[in-house]
């Protein structure tokens, strides 16, 4: 007979018992007053009586008054984003989250499966579990070449079959549809073993929506219930997210009135280090949907055990016997009050405060020199490219969405610069690839409100890009300059002079850095920005996505913009 069996039996003493709280079963929405027996990292039982199980060995955690649920699942985010989730992890325990499924696709599109086995090593030792998606962008062929090489896709497709690796990472749906091999030999490797693929479908519908759900098994871009209920009825997984980045509560709970919490999940999309230090994470992703109207039962449920069945994490997202020992001691259900966590069976927060540390890790040396960009610059553009004294550009409407545009840029010795007074800035994004030919692309951009210096990064999403923009040439060429220097990230600089910078060294994406100094530094530069003039909500995200291509309309590529609904590349001369 095994412990776990003997102390289910009664034969036994636990390794931990939590007596005395009220426990949530997310399979049915009761909550019944039941003891929880631990055996290593297992619950062995919920027997109503704990006393024949508790020895002079075990460990009793009364929680009287308390509701104990499963560890939070956070069905959807970004450990790339800005900084290094093996600093931010206690704040995340913190929260209730005992394990999150993340993207690799920053590090990714750089580095591909190495980049994932390296996040893969970093986080191992987390008490947070850590799972991954697959990075497909190494084989994304849509505007330009896919970099990936057969040896590069056959590794991509041997990373699924970690046990930490539970599917294919987004990809835009214009990568999809109407698409065909590489890409589509991951996929079928990844059906072959029972990995779900996750799509991302912003501005998908009709019958793009239906080829989309032939393919994809979960999406998180729908900001609308009947958008949610859509894909659905496609057959696809809904995650509705509240992070940093966006916030769709409202269509979850939209959705959920309508058609129940059956197939719906909650997740973050990412959450920047000051929000984590804050204590903002899937707890407050939770609290949000009760807000919503919600009912606490079905939050919690959406943060649990839905997405475990849906990502194949059968050991999680209940309190059943034989579960992995993640338990949340709650002071509240409605708002999700966390006052004890207990991640595989260790109590890892007690009183709300996390006893564990940050665990740094060591990334290969090619990691923190990924910022390659020519020796010399030229960003010219000939008055000649103009028609009628305008040129095509890309002008930033909200959060993500850009769409195209005509500017009137001032005219210099026959050449077209910009004119911050005007609201028209030049913006410049570069090939930093390791394998790339560091191809640079000028445009225009309006919009941003910059009316002085200019602002670098390398953490364009899913992309090896560095992109600038800036009120004048000389302003870009010192922002890119400081970029270079400390490896990647962000600089912000006025007059020349550095007036903010967030240092990235892992990959140019995120920074190894304690959490606070990371904090500090992100609002330092988002702090930079609005005194230069920035008049968007959230700046940072603003230029970071000029190149994501996976929100419409005009983004930007090295080889000039990109149309995202007619899939073309168009240049700065207007129709």
């Amino acid at each position: 007979m095994t412990r776990l069996h003997a102390v289910a039996l009664g034969n036994a003493p636990a390794d931990l018992v939590v007596r005395g709280a009220r426990v949530l079963f997310p399979e049915t929405g009761a909550k019944k007053k039941r003891a929880i027996a631990v055996v290593g990292d297992q619950i062995a039982a919920l027997p109503e009586d704990p006393e024949p199980i508790i020895g002079p060995e075990t460990t009793v955690i009364d929680a009287d008054g308390l509701v104990a649920i499963p560890g939070l699942i956070d069905a959807h985010t970004h450990i790339e984003a800005q900084h290094a989730f093996e600093y931010a992890y206690p704040h995340v325990l913190e929260a209730g989250t005992t394990s999150v499924i993340s993207e690799s696709n920053c590090l990714g599109s750089l580095y591909g499966a190495a980049a994932s086995e390296q996040l893969l090593r970093a986080t191992a030792p987390l008490a947070v579990s850590v799972f991954l998606t697959i990075p497909p962008q190494p084989l994304v062929s849509t505007f330009t070449p896919a970099w990936a090489d057969e040896a590069e896709k056959q590794a991509l497709c041997d990373s699924l079959t970690h046990p930490r690796v539970v599917g294919v990472g987004e990809v835009d749906w214009i990568h999809v549809v109407g698409r065909d091999p590489p890409l589509f030999d991951l996929y079928d490797e990844a059906k072959a073993r029972g990995k779900p693929i996750s799509g991302h479908g912003a501005g998908c519908k009709g019958a793009n929506l239906q080829v989309f759900a032939s393919v994809v098994d979960n999406d998180h871009e729908a900001i609308a219930g009947d958008e949610m209920i859509a894909r659905l009825e496609a057959g696809i997984h809904a995650i509705g997210r509240s992070g940093t980045v966006r916030d769709d509560t409202q269509a979850v709970a939209d959705a959920y009135h309508e058609i129940g919490p059956a197939d719906l999940s909650l997740s973050t999309d990412s959450v920047w280090p000051g929000d984590v230090r804050e204590g903002i994470y899937m707890n407050r992703v939770v609290r949000r949907a009760i807000d919503a109207g919600v009912a606490p039962e079905d939050a919690i449920r959406m943060a649990t055990l839905n997405p475990a069945t849906h990502f194949g994490l059968t050991d999680r997202g209940t309190l059943s016997p034989g579960k992995r020992a993640d338990i949340i001691l709650l002071s509240s259900l409605e708002t999700v009050e966390i006052e004890t966590v207990i991640a595989g069976g260790e109590v890892v927060v007690e009183n709300g405060t996390a006893t564990v540390e940050p665990v740094p890790y060591e990334y290969p040396d090619h990691f923190y020199e990924s910022v390659h960009l020519p020796e010399t610059l030229d960003l010219t553009v000939p008055e000649s490219v103009a028609r009628d004294g305008s040129v095509r550009a890309i002008e930033h409407v909200t959060g993500l969405f850009t769409q195209d545009a005509l500017a009137e840029p001032a005219v210099e010795a026959g050449s077209l610069v910009a004119d911050p007074d005007g609201d028209v800035l030049k913006v410049v994004v570069i090939d930093r690839h390791p394998a790339g030919d560091r191809d640079a692309f000028v445009g225009f951009v309006t919009g941003l409100g910059l009316e002085s210096g200019a602002v670098a990064t390398t953490t364009a999403w899913e992309a090896g890009l560095t992109i600038a923009v800036g009120a004048d040439d000389d302003a870009i060429h010192a922002a890119i300059d400081h970029l270079r220097e400390q490896g990647g990230g962000w600089t912000v600089v006025d007059d020349d002079d550095l007036t903010a910078a967030h240092p990235c060294r892992v990959g140019g994406f995120f920074a190894d850095v304690p959490i606070d100094e990371a904090a500090a530094n992100i609002e330092a530069v988002r702090t930079a920005l609005k005194n230069q003039g920035v008049t968007a909500d959230q700046p940072m995200l603003a230029v970071a996505t000029l190149t994501f291509l996976g929100v419409p309309i005009l983004k930007l590529t090295p080889q000039g913009y990109a149309n995202i609904l007619t899939q073309e590349l168009v240049g700065l001369t207007p129709d």
